[in-house]
């Protein structure tokens, strides 16, 4: 895939562009001249980019395989991740450019694996030092533990700010690689990191310079707990980038690289490096950039793809990337720079699948294939998660109870809906408040991390738990009418952001027509067998993150009588050691007319 140079005139300035010219991560680069009668090679310099995202802590395999073809017109699962296997993968694409760039388009951490959560995420920090990592984009996730943390996580130290002890294994010197956050401006006016930075290969005439922004998604305000953000403010992703390219271009960039914590989703079959009928938050937000952007580093939907953007839109010949989620993927970029023209000339890129253990899955065993590379896990990195993860092995091993099998959330077409495991939880969470009157549970799909795979005998473990809900979100009971709760469910319907099906505690069940206007898109709701009446009243609950409008679920905003209860994680262990084995309930509780 080569993208031909376009030459396009200066967009008009954002009112930005002052507060990014001051937020740079680099020093200002200038073009040297050369001097007249000295041959020059006008060959372009090649740069290549090292691109992850979603990275989510995941230390050790996440036991999740990518989706990619088989060279038969099928599918074949391929067993990925990993932080050793990962560190291979990105030595390997980054061994290919004598110049080059390593970055990370958001929620490097939070949502993580235990060994990396116990431990407030700074194993995950430690192990993007050592291989390499040089810009992150802020995600929203990075926000999970309040901005003070966050500060910590780039500047080190061992102050306190959450429930849990810094440095319990070692101090803890910060990252070494820059947070970016154009976006994201606190109460002085100025961005809560350095909203943009440089990088440059060569000299003299030879010299190219990298300028990366990066960003998160506007709707982070709705993603985060309203505490954990106080004093800050999430401006237009648009905008923003539009007000630092000319920045950066007047600071020396011959490539703008953009690094956005939002992203879409392609159809039809999986191809990590396909681009099938791309939708998704991130076209909007392209559909106004500047064209001199080159390349679009995306994240937050955990999809895998590679776009020639100017198939959707000529005028705007960008390549948007993303590479998965947990590490399972290394987006492998590669640019030719015209050290006349200041200038990208060509850009190509493409998913490298990161291969490592075979795992068994909830639908069986998944092993690896001679159809990708398998990659080795890089010493050094896998010797200091193994520190993490022996020192975990106390919490994660801790047997809870016994299941009657496996529970899979949503996955593929169906990851908006929580599917048997959303059940599970839906009902633990109803169980575990059913002294605060809760006659009704629901559980938002997009907070469920991971499948329930017991052993052979239905054995579950704190860690295998702890995978599915990392959060420590506590539950929250309250009062609702049935016409509030119909307005609620309506909202996962209401094509503002992706379509979320809530999946309800038992005896309650609901349907959707998706052919219908928004707003009227759920068609029938039954409680105990009968249908919900909208005038009566209804004891519900829902996690903490959902209380507060969290995923754009509203309705669930400040209703009378709310009692706390038990965090999200104790109430699933309370549900599952509650009998001897507990049933995996698999009725389909909401779905489509007809379905």
């Amino acid at each position: 895939m080569n993208l031909p140079l376009r030459f396009c005139p200066v967009a008009r300035l954002a009112p930005l562009l002052a507060l990014l010219a001051s937020a740079c991560a680099a020093p200002m680069a200038s073009h040297p001249v050369a001097h007249v009668g000295t041959p020059v090679d006008n060959a372009p310099v090649e740069v290549g980019i090292v691109a992850i995202n979603d990275f989510h802590g995941s230390l050790e395999p996440p036991h999740q395989s990518v989706q990619a073809p088989d060279g038969k017109g099928g599918v074949v699962q391929v067993p990925a991740g990993g932080a050793a296997w990962l560190a291979s993968a990105i030595d390997g694409v980054r061994g290919q450019y004598p110049n080059h760039l390593t970055v990370s388009a958001g929620d490097l951490i939070s949502a993580s694996q235990l060994p990396s959560s116990l431990y407030l995420d700074e194993p995950a920090v430690g192990v993007a030092n050592r291989f390499g990592l040089e810009f992150n984009a802020v995600g929203n996730h990075e926000f999970d533990r309040g901005r003070d943390e966050l500060l910590r996580m780039q500047t080190g130290g061992c102050v306190k700010h959450t429930a849990r002890q810094p440095c319990q294994l070692e101090p803890f010197a910060g990252a070494e690689f820059k947070f970016l956050s154009a976006s994201t401006i606190d109460r002085d006016g100025k961005t809560l990191f350095p909203a943009t930075g440089l990088k440059s290969f060569g000299t003299g005439a030879r010299k190219v310079t990298v300028g990366v922004i990066g960003l998160t998604l506007k709707g982070t305000t709705e993603l985060v707990s309203p505490e954990g953000i106080k004093g800050l403010t999430f401006a237009d992703e648009a905008q923003t980038i539009n007000a630092a390219v000319p920045v950066l271009k007047a600071a020396g960039a011959d490539a703008i690289v953009v690094l956005i914590h939002q992203g879409g989703k392609t159809s039809g079959q999986p191809d990590p490096n396909g681009c099938n009928a791309m939708l998704g938050d991130i076209r909007p937000i392209i559909d106004q950039l500047d064209p001199r952007v080159d390349v679009i580093v995306s994240g937050h939907t955990h999809w895998a793809y590679i776009c020639d953007y100017r198939t959707m839109d000529p005028a705007r010949p960008f390549l948007l990337t993303s590479a998965g989620v947990y590490g399972e993927l290394v987006t492998d970029i590669r640019l030719e720079i015209d050290t006349v023209r200041h200038a990208v000339v060509e850009k190509q890129a493409h998913n490298v699948i990161v291969q490592s253990l075979p795992y068994t899955s909830s639908r069986g065993p998944v092993a690896n294939t001679a159809l990708y590379p398998q990659f080795q896990p890089r010493a050094d990195i896998a010797q200091y998660v193994q520190r993490y993860a022996d020192a975990a092995k106390s919490f994660s091993q801790r047997v809870i109870g016994h299941v009657s099998g496996p529970a899979s959330k949503g996955e593929g077409a169906a990851a908006n809906s929580g599917g048997a495991l959303g059940n599970l939880i839906a009902d633990s969470q109803l169980g575990a408040t059913r002294g605060a009157g809760a006659q009704i549970a629901f559980m938002n799909p997009f907070g469920i991390r991971a499948s329930l795979v017991p052993t052979a005998d239905g054995t579950v473990t704190f860690g295998d738990i702890y995978a599915i809900q990392p959060f420590g979100n506590q539950v929250v009971t309250e009062t609702m009418t049935g016409a509030e709760l119909k307005a609620t469910l309506e909202q996962g319907f209401d094509n503002d952001g992706p379509e979320q099906v809530l999946t309800p505690s038992a005896g309650f069940a609901y349907r959707f027509d998706r052919s219908r206007p928004v707003g009227s898109r759920i068609v029938a709701m039954t409680f105990a067998g009968r249908p919900v009446r909208s005038e009566a009243s209804y004891r519900v609950t829902m996690n903490g993150f959902l209380s507060q409008g969290g995923d754009g679920f509203t309705g669930f905003v400040g209703k009378p009588g709310a009692v706390t209860g038990a965090t999200d994680i104790d109430a699933l262990e309370g549900w599952i050691k509650a009998v001897p084995l507990r049933q995996v309930p698999d009725e389909d509780r909401a779905g489509p007319v007809g379905g």
